[in-house]
């Protein structure tokens, strides 16, 4: 496993939320949910300088089928934006299926009623998305997900 700080990104349609792994790369844990396209681009400064992120991980709705749908390629585009704005930090895109629904099962067994997750639930899908990034490069010694590049047009 890589030493360094990551950071999982759940870009939904009003919030995204961010978490960070510890600096072992072993654990991830929910931080914050921004307000896309109002501070998301000013929290991910924020976090890459405080925690001096190595890598970001940006969750991709695929449909169950696996297949892409118009929230995709929304994905597709942020990934590509965040990519531009942290370069040279590598960004990957990761499939996100179902991150939100075991982020808010766990949330209601943990006993938070679904008014109050509303605040944290992107938060809550990133560190799944992230932790599941995390076990999954632990186990196969492989980097997860896409790369995204970045090209000048």
């Amino acid at each position: 496993m890589r030493p360094g700080v990551r950071l999982g990104v759940d870009p939904g349609s009003v919030r995204v939320g961010f978490a960070r792994s510890d600096a072992s790369g072993m654990l991830a844990f929910p931080v914050v949910s921004a307000i896309k396209d109002l501070d998301d681009s000013a929290v991910l400064r924020d976090l890459i300088a405080e925690h001096q992120v190595i890598e970001i991980y940006i969750g991709l709705p695929l449909g169950l089928s696996g297949a892409d749908t118009a929230s995709t390629m929304v994905a597709r585009d942020y990934a590509r934006r965040v990519a531009s704005e942290v370069a040279p930090i590598p960004v990957r895109v990761v499939d996100e299926r179902l991150t939100t629904v075991s982020a808010s099962a766990a949330m209601r067994i943990a006993g938070k009623d679904a008014r109050k997750q509303r605040e944290s639930i992107d938060a809550a899908a990133a560190a799944v998305l992230l932790q599941h990034v995390l076990d999954s490069e632990s186990a196969s010694g492989r980097v997860p997900g896409d790369l995204i590049v970045v090209t000048d047009e």
